[in-house]
């Protein structure tokens, strides 16, 4: 989901006839948008921390999550 408006020209082939001249406005982020790798990972950190997984402090990308006080699993992305 995006958090600003984004707006951009109607796709080659799906033009109306006659609205040539109009935008769509984007609900999604799009594949090949500037902000697609942030929004895909502010959406992948919410799910991994509500599965119980907490972020390394010397890595961001690093997430661990303990199991009693031997196991443990850490997912590196």
């Amino acid at each position: 989901d995006l958090e600003e408006e984004i707006y951009m020209l109607q796709p080659e082939g799906f033009e109306v006839k006659g609205k040539e001249n109009l935008v769509c406005r984007l609900n999604k982020s799009l594949y090949g948008l500037k902000k697609t790798p942030r929004c895909w990972y502010k959406r992948f950190v919410s799910f991994i921390v509500s599965l119980g997984y907490n972020r390394l402090n010397v890595d961001p990308c690093a997430y661990f999550k303990r199991f009693g006080e031997k196991d443990f699993i850490v997912l590196l992305l």
